[in-house]
């Protein structure tokens, strides 16, 4: 299958049109062979790094190799792997609302510390920023009573 891949490469060097078809075609030989999946991965990684193509044939090869997974239902992710991502994808959301959540907190607190009691100081909002979300909403609240920005921080 390498040598076959390294003869077609050499073969279709100024064709990208040729390459994108035999890669193909050794692609199907693959699916083909039965072997088992990671062989298939191994392999095609070595086939993907010595035929390269331009960006528009490969996002066509990727098509046809959807295409083909689906006719041997032999997907290249697993529905394992898929839902691994997924997952690990909602997490990734659920943590950048959450930052997102603390940042928003914390610049509030910033302005409405700044508009009550002047401009704060490095450590104050070094403060901000080493804060929990919890610790921020509670700040935010006793800004509403506090005399003092001392009073702000008081737990």
């Amino acid at each position: 299958m390498v040598t076959a891949a390294h003869l077609r490469n050499r073969q279709t060097k100024h064709d990208p049109e040729a390459r994108y078809q035999a890669k193909r075609t050794l692609v199907r030989l693959l699916y083909r062979q039965g072997w088992e999946r990671q062989r298939i991965l191994d392999l095609f990684a070595v086939l993907d790094w010595m035929m390269r193509l331009p960006e528009g044939l490969e996002d066509k090869l990727w098509q046809d190799i959807e295409q083909i997974e689906g006719e041997r239902k032999m997907p290249y992710v697993t529905s394992v792997e898929r839902r691994a991502t997924e997952r690990g994808i909602q997490q990734g959301i659920q943590q950048g609302i959450q930052q997102g959540m603390q940042q928003g907190e914390e610049k509030v607190l910033e302005r409405l510390l700044t508009r009550r009691f002047g401009p704060l100081s490095e450590a104050t909002r070094q403060r901000l920023r080493s804060a929990t979300l919890e610790q921020l909403e509670r700040w935010t609240d006793n800004i509403l009573d506090a005399a003092t920005l001392e009073d702000v921080f008081k737990d």
